[in-house]
């Protein structure tokens, strides 16, 4: 009897918690987040402090569109940033963030991210930054991000 009954509320505990079950992908990770990212950019004539605060809708197709404030040494801007996001069902990722001024392109940033707190919230790392010829800038940058909203 004893057993049976640690059966039945063992399977009613993981019935109640399916998020631990489903893993992560795309749709899950829709909707509307919040971000700021932080670090240094490398250049010849040396390092550079940066940081953003931005927003981005992402939607069940791992679709991303939103824009940012950014400071780079002191020098700051507004720029409207779209890519795509590719969610693994253990919660990691990857991302292609393209950076636009005006429909211009900036510069290109590929990141690893992985989703935490029942995909809520995310925690990202700039792998590359390149400009629009390719050239590889060196950076140290770590992004938090948080949902604000689910599903687009």
């Amino acid at each position: 009897m004893h057993k049976t009954t640690l059966a039945v509320v063992a399977i009613a505990m993981l019935s109640l918690t399916p998020s631990l079950h489903a893993g992560c992908s795309n749709a899950t990770a829709a909707g509307k987040w919040a971000y700021t990212y932080s670090g240094t950019i490398f250049t010849p004539n040396g390092p550079l402090p940066t940081a953003s605060v931005g927003h981005f809708n992402q939607d069940a197709a791992g679709n991303v569109s939103g824009s940012q404030a950014r400071s780079v040494a002191g020098n700051s801007g507004v720029e409207d940033i779209s890519g795509t996001v590719n969610v693994n069902k253990d919660c990691t990722a990857t991302a292609t963030i393209d950076v636009l001024v005006n429909g211009q392109l900036q510069r290109t940033a590929d990141f690893a991210l992985v989703y935490d707190s029942d995909g809520n919230h995310a925690r990202m790392i700039f792998q590359s930054l390149k400009l629009p010829d390719g050239t590889n800038v060196p950076v140290v940058l770590t992004v938090d991000a948080n949902r604000l909203v689910n599903k687009d």
